[in-house]
């Protein structure tokens, strides 16, 4: 059988070869094109020559009994290409088309043509034509042809360019994008006028693609006038916020002043609303944020300068000293205008000169938290780009030729840290934490260098509020590849912090150090001794003296200091729990660079979960303490479970498995166990059972082992019977968890049938919960591996009954009202086809078909997905059994393609209805349920119809079904739209005939169908002139949309 992931790669083998060879309805005149096009790829220098060729009015070039380089045509080639190529004997052979002069493109005008040193070019994109009919459609010109390719290579260029470019930036902050952006943008701007080849197209194409539209253009002006009109309704902010995103969109690659030259609104609109009274605080924020957008270019903040705009916003003049400056959205977007303009240095410039400085000092202690944090950000972005804009030499420590700016911030910063004051010592801290963690520039030392001796000296002051923020620092320091190779004093800070912070504060700061590949060994194990100090203390509590030793031989920080933590009953769990989410984080790494104590601290875990459930007698009066603060924690205890669970995987604590297992089932039957707890517990217990069977090799381990899966099994059957839902529930999975992981494994078998687990977990498919019911569903799927279809049948097994089984489950996907064990009910059926179980049941062609025929009616779309997902594994298994392809639907030659196969393929797909299914779901409400039928369509066609042999469509339209494919082509165009889908063989298709079939897969267009099941729900209104228009509409200046549709 295949695996599911070939069928998905050959689903996308197929579809690329298809739309790389497809045969379009003009018919082979379009391949033509393509091989024409590739050569002028290969060679540009024989354009000429290609360029000359002469056209039929079917768009085949004219040369006689030639191919496109002036060969003589093979013998081998296809009669339609010979009989294309042969255009002497048709109208018009002999005329040649003149290629016309280049002239000057006015504005708006289509694209230029991309110059022929190019490259390669990306295949074209077909997902934006409409369906194709089965009417012959008039045949395309050569030229026509080759412009719509080169044209739709163009379009998708530019797009995956795009989509390189924002992915390059979705790891960056929203700051560092918009200077990438800006900077791309700058570049540009500075190209010289006479850059040839792809540069300069791409460079025109570019502006071209984000330049505004002629249509937003008209509709601009009055989206102006009515923002500024003090009449009007406000506008929310979602509808402000996506108008800024288009300006952003429009000033990416245009640093030009033509957007505001031929767009004089927009400057109407500031002055409108600096000249207004009392404007409303939202427009006053936009249009803060909008002048910042466009004077993010040098030459549109120059223009703005000249019309005086920029001091009335963000000098002196602008709202600073006005009452609406008491919004926090007002001074939200002044910062935000700030940042957007400060990408070059007259804004710099400006903002140092005019005040602005002050200003943004000052936000940093605004009372709202996102104008305080916005003003943080802004000052790291002006310090970094004013040193790497304004410095020609790297800075060393004794330089003290800071740029003005920079200057500026570093001694505000240095200030701050020294002035006593703990508000301004917070933030400077704050700033140094985001500086610290997004620029790792050589000049951060220098900086470093100036204020380390202050950083310490707070690591002294255990009054200092700030000393929370002193770990996150450090740890950004760290991280930092400056500071990698560094030795002496920095590591030496970090070991004073690591000493003098309060056990709370260093273990963020110790398992951080700890994951750091360049970190000295010695500060390493330091950190590791900090994280552990805890649960030391906890073990040398629940231990007698002497009886065994610590975690650790000597401690960092004085351990009186972790006691009186553990001592009081508000610190204690609270410390625990972070010490053990950091445990866990640390045991899930696959390479940690340096050694856990496992065996300590699995005895320290037995005695924290001991603690909890009053298992424990202490030894010491610490212990006590402890005890009483632990019992009934349910958050110590599921985060002692979690690492218990994750400490499995390691090797060294096998002699301490029966006592973990005597713990683990204490959890497991007291009745105080809260559901949550328990499934933690179930979810340790199952993993510690695969490391006990992997222990299993001695006579003594085996009868261990025996011992306590019968235990697990006394305990899980009284589970199975609670009264509480989810008690029911995590038992189920707990049992699906140990069937998969120990099916196999003899010992379990027997204990697992020897039980009344089985009888009880049936029992459970008619539970009032569907929760349950789906759990119960999924459980019995797996136990049929062990029951039903077990290489070797167990002796008990004829108690259970395998058809019994499966109608019930076939009446769940049919009848049950919720949608959960449905769903559950699919998914076991797919499981049982993928591993070959159902033909132990009954022929899998009448069982596939019999659970479509459910499915299709489902009102749950994931359940007719799940379907789907069926239909997918059947289909690669029967072409596999049938020897079609290696690997499942990959296309194959028409030389070793042999009808007797394709047709018995047919056949068994007919007889399942699985056409029928298919189709219908094309035109499903739910996306991905047609998405992932058209996939599976197109790995089909490409079994039936190898490379470049699809359908004529004239052909097909003659045929006895070509009626019935029309029918079927029209309503498949109306997608989801589509009523009354017939699959009974309505309107003269017939979805069980095998040659109407045939015809259908070689006729419907499935990958132009594929891209429009592809598009997003809003491709069409997501524009920026449906943005306009709704704003308009909104605003109640279009007539015609004054009435709400809503």
């Amino acid at each position: 059988m295949a695996p599911r992931r070939h069928f998905r790669a050959a689903v996308t083998t197929a579809t690329t070869a298809r739309r790389r060879e497809r045969a379009p309805p003009c018919g082979p005149g379009r391949r033509r094109m393509r091989r024409t096009s590739a050569r002028l790829r290969a060679a540009p220098g024989r354009a000429r020559a290609v360029r000359g060729a002469r056209v039929t009015p079917s768009g085949a070039a004219g040369r006689e009994s030639r191919g496109a380089a002036g060969q003589p045509l093979p013998d081998s080639a296809p009669p339609a290409r010979r009989e294309l190529l042969r255009g002497s004997s048709r109208p018009n052979a002999g005329r040649s088309r003149p290629h016309p002069a280049p002239t000057a493109r006015p504005r708006g005008a289509r694209a230029p043509r991309p110059p022929p040193g190019l490259g390669h070019a990306p295949r074209p994109s077909i997902g934006h034509a409409p369906f194709a009919t089965l009417a012959v459609r008039p045949r395309r010109g050569r030229s026509q042809c080759r412009c719509l390719f080169l044209s739709r290579c163009r379009s998708l260029f530019l797009s995956r360019c795009r989509s390189l470019f924002l992915s390059r930036c979705r790891s960056l902050s929203r700051s560092q994008c918009r200077s990438l952006f800006l900077s791309r943008s700058l570049f540009l701007s500075r190209c010289p006028p006479a850059m040839s080849g792809p540069q300069s197209w791409f460079v025109a194409r570019a502006r071209r693609r984000f330049a505004m539209t002629r249509e937003c253009a008209v509709l601009l002006p009055g989206v102006c006038a009515a923002l500024a009109d003090p009449r009007q309704p406000g506008l929310d902010d979602t509808c402000l916020e996506k108008l800024l995103d288009w300006f952003r969109s429009l000033t990416w690659f245009d640093p030009t002043v033509e957007l505001v030259q031929d767009n004089p609104c927009l400057t109407e609109l500031i002055s409108s609303v600096l000249a207004l009274p009392e404007p409303s605080p939202s427009i006053l924020s936009f249009t803060l944020q909008l002048a910042g957008i466009l004077a993010a270019s040098e030459n549109r903040f120059q223009h703005l300068q000249q019309e005086k705009l920029l001091g009335r916003l963000f000098g002196q003049e602008g709202p600073r000293g006005r009452a609406v400056w008491e919004d926090a959205s007002v001074r939200s977007g002044w910062v935000k205008g700030v940042h957007s303009m400060v990408h070059h240095q007259p804004a710099l410039h400006f903002l140092c000169s005019g005040g602005g400085m002050d200003v943004i000092f000052a936000l940093q202690g605004d009372p709202s938290l996102f104008v305080a944090s916005a003003a943080s950000q802004l000052l790291v972005h002006m310090l970094t780009f004013s040193v790497e804009s304004e410095t020609s030499k790297p800075l060393s420590p004794k330089d003290c030729e800071w740029p003005a700016c920079a200057q500026m911030i570093k001694k505000h910063v240095e200030d701050s840290l020294q002035s006593g004051s703990a508000s301004h010592i917070e933030q400077s801290v704050k700033l140094l934490i985001s500086l610290f963690g997004s620029c790792y520039a050589a000049w951060t030392e220098v900086l470093w260098s100036d204020i380390a001796k202050q950083i310490e000296s707070f690591l002294m002051e255990e009054t200092l509020q700030a000393q929370h923020m002193l770990a996150n620092l450090l740890l950004n320091v760290a991280r930092s590849p400056v500071f990698c190779d560094t030795e002496g004093s920095f590591w030496a800070l970090v070991t004073s912090a690591l000493e003098h912070l309060t056990p709370v504060q260093a273990c963020p700061l110790a398992v951080g150090l700890l994951k750091l590949c360049k970190c000295p060994q010695d500060v390493r194990i330091q950190a590791l001794t900090v994280l552990l100090q805890p649960m030391d203390c906890i073990l040398r509590a629940a231990s007698q003296p002497l009886e065994y030793a610590g975690l650790l031989d000597e401690s960092v920080s004085d351990p009186v200091t972790v006691e009186s933590l553990l001592s009081s009953k508000t610190s204690c769990a609270g410390l625990l729990c972070q010490t053990l989410a950091h445990l866990e984080k640390l045991l899930s790494l696959k390479h940690l660079r340096v050694d856990l104590p496992y065996v300590s601290l699995l005895r320290s875990l037995m005695a924290i979960l001991q603690f909890c459930n009053g298992l424990l007698s202490p030894a010491s009066p610490l212990g006590t303490t402890i005890s009483r603060n632990l019992i009934n924690c349910f958050r110590v205890q599921k985060s002692a479970l979690d690492v218990l669970a994750a400490l499995s995987e390691k090797k060294g604590c096998d002699t301490l498995i029966g006592s973990l297992f005597d713990v683990l089932l204490a959890y497991l039957e007291s009745p105080n166990t809260s559901p949550t707890v328990l499934k933690k517990a179930f979810q340790a217990t199952s993993k510690w059972l695969v490391r006990l069977q992997e222990l299993s090799c001695s006579n003594s381990q085996c009868q261990q082992t025996e011992k306590i899966l019968e235990d697990v099994f006394v305990v899980l059957q009284k589970r199975l019977c609670s009264p509480c839902w989810e008690v029911r529930d995590s038992s189920l999975e707990f049992l699906t968890a140990m069937i998969k992981c120990l099916k196999d494994q003899d010992g379990f078998r027997q204990c697992l049938l020897s039980s009344e687990v089985p009888r009880l977990t049936e029992n459970l498919l008619e539970d009032p919960e569907s929760y349950v019911r789906a759990s119960a569903v999924t459980a019995v799927g797996h136990l049929a591996f062990v029951t039903y279809f077990a290489p070797e049948p167990p002796v008990a097994g004829n108690q259970y009954n395998k058809e019994s089984t499966v109608a019930k489950l076939q009446e769940i996907l049919s009848t049950d009202s919720e949608g959960f064990p449905r769903r559950a009910v699919i998914s076991i059926f797919t499981k049982w086809l993928r591993e070959g179980c159902t033909a132990q049941l009954e022929d899998t062609e009448q069982f596939v078909s019999r659970v479509i025929q459910t499915v299709e009616h489902d009102l749950d779309w994931e359940v007719r997905l799940g379907g789907l997902e069926l239909v997918e594994v059947f289909c690669s298994q029967t072409i596999c059994q049938l020897g079609l392809s290696e690997r499942p639907y990959a296309p194959v030659s028409s030389a070793v393609t042999s009808s007797t196969p394709q047709n018995e393929l047919l056949r068994v797909f007919c007889r399942a209805k699985l056409f029928g299914f298919l189709f219908r779901s094309l035109c499903d409400c739910d996306k991905p349920v047609g998405q992932r039928a058209c996939d599976i369509l197109i790995g089909l066609r490409g079994n039936f119809y190898p490379v470049s042999t699809l359908e004529n469509p004239q052909e097909i339209e003659d045929s006895p079904a070509g009626r019935g494919i029309a029918w079927l082509q029209r309503t498949l165009r109306q997608g989801s739209l589509a009523q009354n889908f017939p699959t009974d063989g309505g309107n003269g298709v017939d979805f069980q005939d095998p040659e109407s079939m045939m015809v259908a897969l070689g006729a419907i267009d499935l990958l132009e169908l594929h891209d429009e099941l592809n598009k997003s729900s809003d491709h069409v209104e997501e524009s920026p002139q449906s943005l306009l228009q709704d704003i308009l509409a909104t605003m109640g200046t279009i007539e015609e949309n004054e009435v709400d549709c809503y």
